[in-house]
């Protein structure tokens, strides 16, 4: 009890203690200081919603169902991924209009190794300034570079050199263009123009008339197959024909490579046409022709080099020994041989 009344009694003087204001307090036991008054911050409020703006119901049950709105414009179709930009055109795809040529636009290709390339056309008729078409057969995929150089040479040289034939160019025989190939199908040989889409190889050019200017053929004129050659060495970084290797007797391969210092290569040997080839049997002899002369026998030549020591036989005219009856003497008839 006497505890129980020393506790009360404590705690009696620390509330009376507590109305003045102690002059050392280190345990923090006296009078609480007073707080600042707290101001409430004005907070502004949201402005009133358009009255063209969809309910807040309609667009909760919407999005839970997983269903665009459908007052939203465009509402009813999936959301699509952004299109890739699209590639600006090259200097040579604005000028390779189809005036000059029909030549689409490829994608790029990119094949094993260092095969393909970028700005690549599939060229499949070159239009000549009389608006007449050449058709490739059969189209050709190049880089729009080499298409360019290839429509050029066909118009401001092979139709004038068939104009001095009295026809036109009609067709361009394609032998081969974009192939991702070692240089002459060598394996392990060096990439092929043809492997970077920047070769073609022709075998022929052929005309309106029916006419077929082969490239590699002896048949043909000389100073026909010689323009072409002059032609294709100046427009052309490469001229591979017969008398370069083994791989081009058949066909001339042209392309456009870059070398140091503007380099070309122009191999390309114009054969003569072949010699006539004379006939393993002669002739045979004409009915009128007269008779080839027998040459003597050589029995006959020796009795006559001995003075005419051998008697003569008999005459047919004669009667036999036997007596037979004389046989009229017939001339022998000589046979051709």
């Amino acid at each position: 009890m006497v505890t129980a009344a020393a506790g009360l009694l404590l705690i009696a003087e620390r509330a009376e203690a507590r109305k003045y204001h102690a002059p050392l307090d280190i345990f923090n036991l006296g009078a609480p200081k007073p707080r600042a008054t707290v101001r409430a911050a004005r907070i502004p409020l949201p402005k009133p919603r358009p009255e063209e703006a969809p309910k807040a119901s309609d667009e909760g049950a919407a999005q839970a169902d997983g269903k665009p709105s459908p007052d939203k414009p465009g509402a009813d179709k999936p959301a699509e991924s952004a299109p890739p930009p699209e590639k600006q055109a090259s200097a040579c795809r604005l000028a390779l209009t189809e005036e000059i040529a029909i030549a689409p636009s490829i994608p790029d290709i990119r094949g094993p190794g260092a095969c393909g390339g970028e700005d690549l056309v599939r060229l499949e008729a070159i239009v000549l300034p009389d608006k007449r078409k050449v058709t490739v057969k059969p189209a050709a995929i190049l880089r729009c570079t080499m298409a360019s150089a290839l429509a050029d040479w066909v118009r401001k040289d092979m139709a004038p050199l068939a104009t001095s034939l009295g026809s036109a160019v009609s067709e361009l025989d394609n032998f081969d263009s974009f192939e991702c190939r070692g240089r002459n199908r060598v394996a392990g040989a060096m990439l092929s123009e043809h492997g970077k889409a920047n070769a073609i190889d022709i075998r022929a050019v052929k005309l309106a008339n029916g006419q077929s200017i082969g490239l590699t053929d002896r048949t043909t004129s000389r100073e026909v197959r010689e323009r072409v050659l002059h032609s294709v060495c100046t427009r052309f970084s490469t001229v591979l024909g017969p008398g370069s290797d083994w791989y081009h007797e058949d066909h001339i391969h042209l392309d456009l490579v870059q070398r140091r210092n503007d380099y070309r290569i122009c191999q390309w040997n114009v054969w003569d046409p072949l010699p006539q080839v004379a006939p393993l049997l002669p002739a045979e002899r004409p009915d009128e022709a007269p008779p080839r002369e027998v040459a003597a026998k050589p029995e006959a030549k020796e009795g006559a080099d001995n003075g005419g020591a051998e008697t003569p036989p008999a005459p047919a005219d004669k009667p036999a020994a036997h007596g037979n009856k004389a046989r009229s003497h017939q001339p022998a008839t000589k046979k051709r041989r």
